[in-house]
């Protein structure tokens, strides 16, 4: 019984392709809506998905999706991101075995050469190693676990790092299902800039700046 909540603002070119990546397991789609100008809402209306609009912010966006999900077990997935095809059964043996800790995938970029091989292999350590998965990674959980850690908060940045810490590293494991992430944000800002980007971030928030500062950096 399998509710997958994905985010959205703006994704029309890639939520196809997320979508049909699940639409064959899940329950129902809940596709939660920061306010798009584009065709995004029809994209998710044609598949049957239902859409909940809220203000913009990925933190108040999965927040509203997990309340308007209806199954035992959540899969939140971003709209720029598919998961390969053997997902279901490691899905599938996860939910069956496993209720006491949520699950991320391991991550790729549609994007192959060397830096970006690098910059996966590092977010998969940092997610495998530290317990920090991001949000590029999917997240599956319960619902009973996701409500007993407070599930997520609305935050303007940090939300999935937040959760994470929440559940803590002996709660969180990493499914060998590859979960495939859009690269623009890197073919933008560069393989390296971005990533020092993101880690100066995490540094901040570690050091307890506040995330609504925070987000001008990340942007």
């Amino acid at each position: 019984m399998l509710s997958v909540v994905i985010p959205t603002l703006n994704a029309e070119n890639s939520l196809s392709a997320t979508l049909s990546s699940v639409r064959s397991e899940a329950d129902e789609i809940v596709v939660v809506d920061g306010g798009s100008t584009d065709k995004t809402r029809s994209v998710a209306e044609t598949v049957g998905a239902r859409v909940v609009v809220v203000p913009r912010g990925r933190g108040v966006q999965l927040a509203a999706g997990a309340a308007a999900a209806t199954r035992d077990w959540l899969l939140f997935l971003h709209a720029d991101t598919v998961l390969e095809d053997d997902w279901p059964a490691a899905a599938a043996a996860h939910v069956a075995n496993d209720g006491e800790r949520a699950a991320f995938f391991r991550l790729v970029f549609d994007e192959d050469h060397g830096a970006a091989r690098w910059v996966a292999a590092l977010a998969n350590w940092r997610a495998r190693i530290l317990g920090l998965p991001y949000g590029d990674q999917g997240l599956l959980i319960s619902r009973r676990l996701y409500d007993a850690v407070g599930g997520y908060r609305p935050l303007p940045l940090m939300e999935d790092v937040d959760l994470a810490r929440r559940l803590g590293k002996a709660r969180l494991t990493m499914l060998e299902v590859t979960a495939r992430t859009s690269a623009d944000r890197y073919r933008r800002d560069g393989w390296f800039a971005r990533p020092l980007t993101n880690l100066f971030c995490l540094g901040l928030w570690f050091a307890g700046l506040p995330p609504e500062r925070i987000v001008s950096i990340y942007r």
